[in-house]
């Protein structure tokens, strides 16, 4: 990776990995970037990998310390694994190559460099003696605007005007001009000076809208995630606010863009802007929950068992016209605890599911199939023609009598059936009762305590689509309601003048 390896490069030097530095550095990201041109001297080029080398010696390098990388360019950009065996190219001067390459690669995270969103500084120290034979001012501004603060060392004859063109502002504190290559030593203590200065954030008032980010002598303004840096590097823009996004429903701010949203109910469509409404069960149903009441349970499990019930009987839309609930409790004998047509109000089943006394007796589950089957889904108790029926079976341990056989005939018969087990429930049985497939009409659970999770999983699979019934023809924070109940609705009314 690259950026370890300056590792290996302190250790050809002869160095310990141990910091010799003697003040208190912020970890960095941190790539040299040096011109190996023509125009450099042989004797010279040797000064600057002595610079490098003096440098490092009070950087504190490490994987979660600093990471550095070296590269360096004439005509081309080479990477580097030690300063030790740098070979002088001897060749051209293309800078604005090498300053894209260290954007576009040396600071990426598949070479070592870490995820922005850690806030790692990242700098680049670019050391050049002569003039670009390539454009250097826009891959500059470019390379600074992605967040990499840029250290211009010129040395000899370099164009003052090119080396503010790399370097970051303030100039007085990134670009440093020295008459020759003998005198690039005396930036070293300028470097330590400026890497080991205090969290330029805490002393400067910096009017950061957002997040500000310290770097050696510096520092820069940074937006929360889904927000852009106004011109004024200071402030920050909502980019929802910013763009014609489109979205049919909600605009959210996501990394450096954004993405569109529904509403609960609704599920985005294949353009990623507009929402549809699921393809989930109709709200109409004829349901009938079947709950074991055997002595194995005991009075407290039978309890949370109650509010399993109600939690279920939330996810449906119980009315006249919708959903419609029925119980039944089985132990030894079976007991219809409220059929199908005696509530049609979510408030009143709950209320009579929380009336339910305890059986405690045995556990003929068979005899509560057929109960179910041959009862509950009857014209008398209230089961409707061209209702789709569904079933919820909640055992917790071997029923006494078989169970194949009414559950067979349920299923054939159109019922739905939904097996629920929780403890010592025998999971054939839990298989025999089940509609196919299996995977998403069982369910099993060891413990009392998560029957929630059994809970948000049968919600999930039968997707239950509520507020679809006539009554209920708005949904959710749309004020767009179903055309087809709209005209049903007020073709009734109109009758009901006409009559008058």
């Amino acid at each position: 990776m690259f950026f370890f390896s300056m590792l290996q490069i302190w250790k050809d030097v002869g160095f310990y990995l141990i910091s010799t530095a003697q003040c208190k550095m912020m970890p960095l990201d941190f790539v040299f970037v040096i011109d190996s041109s023509r125009s450099i001297r042989t004797s010279d080029y040797e000064k600057v990998k002595t610079f490098i080398i003096n440098l490092l010696r009070f950087l504190n390098v490490g994987p979660n310390a600093t990471r550095v990388g070296l590269l360096q360019y004439g005509s081309v950009v080479q990477n580097e694994f030690t300063v030790m065996s740098m070979k002088h190219l001897a060749t051209g001067t293309m800078t604005g190559l090498a300053l894209q390459y260290t954007m576009e690669t040396a600071f990426t995270e598949e070479e070592g460099a870490r995820p922005e969103e850690l806030l790692i500084p990242r700098i680049a120290m670019v050391v050049t003696d002569g003039r670009p034979q390539d454009e250097v001012e826009e891959v500059a501004a470019q390379a600074r605007q992605a967040g990499i603060q840029i250290f211009a060392i010129g040395v000899g004859r370099v164009d003052m005007n090119t080396l503010k063109a790399i370097g970051s502002e303030p100039h007085s504190e990134h670009v440093h001009l020295v008459a020759n290559f003998s005198q690039i030593e005396t930036l070293i203590t300028v470097f330590q000076s400026k890497l080991c200065e205090r969290d330029m954030c805490e002393v400067v008032d910096h009017q950061c809208q957002h997040i500000c980010v310290s770097s050696p002598a510096s520092y820069r303004c940074k937006c929360r995630s889904g927000y852009i840096l106004n011109p004024d590097g200071k402030t920050c823009l909502d980019l929802c606010q910013t763009v014609d996004h489109g979205c049919e429903h909600l605009c959210v701010n996501a990394n450096d863009s954004y993405v569109c949203k529904c509403f609960e109910g609704f599920t985005l469509a294949e353009d990623r802007k507009s929402c549809k409404k699921p393809d989930c069960n109709s709200s109409v149903l004829d349901v009938v929950i079947v709950i074991d009441g055997s002595k194995s349970l005991g009075p407290s499990n039978f309890e949370l068992v109650k509010q399993f019930v109600n939690t279920i009987v939330d996810a449906f839309d119980v009315s006249r016209t919708g959903t419609h609930i029925g119980l039944i409790q089985y132990s030894t004998k079976v007991r219809s605890e409220f059929s199908l047509n005696q509530f049609i109000s979510a408030r009143d089943v709950k209320q009579a599911v929380s009336q339910v006394q305890y059986m405690g007796r045995g556990s003929l589950t068979g005899s509560a199939l057929r109960h179910m089957f041959e009862t509950s889904f009857s014209p008398g108790e209230g089961a409707r023609a061209g209702v789709q029926r569904v079933s919820i079976v909640f055992t917790d341990g071997r029923s006494q009598d078989d169970v194949s056989e009414w559950a067979t005939k349920a299923k054939e018969s159109g019922v739905t059936i939904y097996a629920l087990g929780v403890g010592k429930a025998v999971e054939q049985e839990l298989k025999e009762m089940a509609s196919e497939p299996k995977e998403k009409h069982l369910f099993y659970t060891e413990d009392f305590g998560k029957m929630g999770e059994i809970t948000e999983k049968l919600k999930d699979t039968l997707r239950i689509c509520k507020g679809t019934s006539l009554n209920n023809m708005c949904l959710y924070f749309s004020l767009t309601c179903s055309l087809e109940a709209l005209s049903k609705k007020i073709q009734l009314l109109e009758n009901q003048n006409i009559r008058k």
